[in-house]
């Protein structure tokens, strides 16, 4: 492509060539008109990216879906002359605003815990512990650096030492909704305030696990055009 354009353009006599320790060079740059390529519908689901691949809306050629994070699936097509790709739709999952490692008050805190999290044992024991601090009893606690233990009420007048539960097993919405949440560990810490934070202890498994089920969530959705070869699947 590159040499017949070049041929082009010394017949035009716009520009010479020149042979230099074997390569060809050009007294005029050249410059490539590239194929033009889609730009990508943005959906919120997993669904919407499945019913647009079984819709056959724009071209019915082979798709490509790379799951590149939990949170980002992308499906494109092959490469073009140009050696670039179509990107026709790419899934963003909306999950909650929770910043792990931050220090919440506890109003917040058990707001997030009920909003942001799937509901499991751990959760709710966290809940009952944080419930029960007050301002005036949180600054008794014990902490040996690998447990905690906080003065809360334990009835109506009556109050007690008990363990805040360390590692806890939780299930935040990290990914798309139609999956299932990964289950992984977090370290949970209490300070005076009363504040808590919730710090991530799984060195980043639960991607691996989100990308997973992501994974076998579009094989199973798509399994007619995985079988007649219209869509690969990467993760």
């Amino acid at each position: 492509m590159i040499r017949a354009a070049l041929e082009y353009l010394v017949k035009l006599g716009n520009a010479e060539t020149k042979e230099i320790d074997g390569q060809t060079f050009s007294t005029q740059p050249l410059h490539v008109v590239e194929e033009p390529t889609a730009t990508a519908i943005p959906v919120r689901s997993l669904s919407g990216l499945v019913d647009y691949v079984q819709s056959n809306f724009d071209v019915e050629e082979p798709f490509m879906i790379h799951v590149a994070s939990p949170t980002r699936v992308n499906c494109f097509t092959a490469i073009n002359n140009n050696y670039n790709r179509s990107t026709f739709i790419k899934a963003e999952a909306l999950i909650p605003n929770f910043d792990f490692s931050y220090w919440y008050d506890v109003e917040n805190f058990i707001i997030n815990l009920q909003s942001a999290f799937i509901k499991n044992e751990d959760r709710d024991v966290m809940l009952r512990v944080v419930g029960n601090i007050t301002e005036e009893n949180v600054k008794t606690y014990g902490d040996n650096g690998i447990s905690q233990s906080v003065v809360a009420k334990t009835g109506v007048a009556t109050v007690e030492e008990v363990d805040v539960p360390n590692p806890v097993s939780l299930q935040p919405y990290r990914t798309f909704v139609e999956v299932e949440q990964p289950k992984s560990n977090f370290i949970f810490r209490m300070k005076d305030g009363p504040r808590c934070s919730i710090h991530e202890a799984d060195g980043g498994a639960w991607k691996l696990q989100a990308m997973k089920n992501i994974e076998d969530y579009l094989t199973k959705a798509l399994a007619k055009e995985i079988e007649s070869k219209k869509v690969f699947i990467i993760a």
